[in-house]
């Protein structure tokens, strides 16, 4: 099938469909993909009898709202129970051919498997993705995630369906893939976003001007919240002098399941493949669309390994208002991971608070670390950052004022900030960076 390269969807029906005609294909998708797990997987088939509800009383989109809730932990406790691919899968392993795992840094690593459908339909929403932040056939893109058994990994051949020239770049030592750049001079990467930023720090200090002597216009950055926070997203464009687009996926469903658009307010999810609810973090009421909470998601079409009301952990809202760029999928917008979220003098406090500021701040390197601990059993948190090597102003000025913005921006300001040289802080990577430290012994559940 061949496309206007000049047209902005990459499928304009679907991207653009009437809120009341989405809502209907989603009902019938939910209906039917209720019924199937219901009759294929034994975990679902004795949960919802279990909680007295059956595929029949989805009459409504809100009738999901009778259904039991599934998190990661019923993926850990029924994988490999009964079969290789475990209670919740809800085909036979003949039929996948495709698994992907999650990283287990939350616990032990879940299997997320596809049957040849799923797969397809997953590539071609990675694929709508890349058309949507303006990737063409004619560009030369560079995919810098990881490929062992990451969900992001085949991602790239969304882009080789596109028309796009793929290099499989992987996660490279930063020499090799400066070298890749510099050589074969790509439009388009994508990698994390504190990755992002460091590259092009390691550039500038290998003599390489990102501006002048790469050819990178788009940078695609997941895994991390920076690419939703203004001031990482400009302080990486900064450096590139290329635009920055975020994406938001889970390995439990798959790759990229939302990306920005152009207007970059928030990141349109695929609703064709996903129904979003949202609800309160400590009671699990149901809140109103534009309201703050853990988001939960039912996959609508993939077969393999259903999930019904999943709670995905990632504290946000959605926007289900038509976008200025004419798409009406509803626009996703992350704070952070409930289990990441710590309080303080009753503010709830979110990591992504904190490195907004951070980012913002004059004479000091961007890069941080959180530590939260306890005194007289209260949290507190403290900071530690870089001064920038030419910057006059002492430590205890540096950290005044980076006390003062957060006092300012967060409400409640940390009980110190510590002031590192340049490159005095463990937290370059070039995969995800670890930016916070827990050294509570309290159990502060939320």
């Amino acid at each position: 099938m061949s496309r206007d390269i000049n047209n902005k969807f990459w499928d304009e029906e679907l991207e653009t469909l009437p809120r009341e005609e989405l809502e209907k294909r989603q009902l019938a998708d939910l209906q039917e993909i209720v019924k199937f797990a219901y009759e294929n997987s034994p975990y679902y088939k004795r949960s919802f009898d279990e909680a007295g509800v059956k595929p029949e009383d989805i009459k409504t989109l809100k009738d999901i709202q009778k259904f039991p809730f599934i998190n990661k932990k019923t993926q850990r406790d029924t994988q490999g129970v009964g079969s290789f691919l475990g209670e919740l899968a809800a085909v036979s392993e003949e039929d996948v051919v495709f698994i992907s795992t999650s990283s287990g840094s939350t616990g032990v690593p879940t299997m997320s498997p596809f049957t040849k459908k799923d797969f397809d339909e997953f590539q071609d929403t990675e694929s709508r993705w890349f058309w949507q932040i303006g990737m063409r056939p004619n560009d030369r893109y560079v995919h810098a995630l990881n490929f062992s058994l990451y969900v992001g990994g085949p991602d790239v051949i969304g882009a080789q369906n596109l028309g796009a020239l793929c290099i499989w770049g992987g996660t490279l030592p930063s020499e090799r893939l400066l070298f890749v750049l510099k050589t074969y001079q790509p439009t388009v990467i994508w990698t994390s976003p504190s990755y992002a930023w460091q590259l092009g720090e390691k550039a500038l200090k290998s003599g390489i001007d990102p501006k002048k002597d790469l050819n990178i216009k788009k940078i695609i950055v997941a895994g991390e919240l920076g690419g939703s926070i203004d001031a990482t997203r400009k302080a990486i464009e900064d450096i590139w002098g290329a635009e920055v687009y975020d994406f938001y996926g889970l390995s439990d469903i798959f790759g990229a399941c939302a990306a920005m658009c152009e207007a970059k307010d928030g990141l349109h999810i695929a609703e064709n493949h996903i129904l979003v609810e949202t609800i309160d973090i400590h009671t699990g009421e149901i809140l109103e669309p534009g309201q703050v909470g853990e988001l939960v998601f039912t996959t609508l079409r993939k077969h393999a390994r259903p999930l019904i009301r999943f709670r995905t952990g990632d504290i946000g809202r959605i926007d289900n208002t038509k976008c200025s760029c004419g798409r009406t999928h509803g626009r996703i917008h992350i704070l952070g991971r409930k289990d990441d979220m710590f309080i303080v003098s009753a503010v709830n406090v979110f990591p992504s608070d904190i490195e907004a500021v951070i980012r913002e701040q004059d004479g000091i390197t961007g890069e941080y670390l959180i530590r939260i601990f306890e005194r007289d059993f209260t949290n507190k948190y403290a900071v530690e950052i870089e001064k920038n090597a030419d910057n006059p102003k002492s430590d205890d000025e540096v950290a005044a004022e980076v006390t003062a913005a957060l006092k300012a921006r967060i409400g409640v300001k940390p009980a110190r900030v510590v002031v590192n040289p340049d490159g005095g802080l463990d937290t370059r990577s070039e995969h995800k960076s670890r930016r916070v430290i827990d050294e509570r012994t309290l159990d502060y559940s939320i």
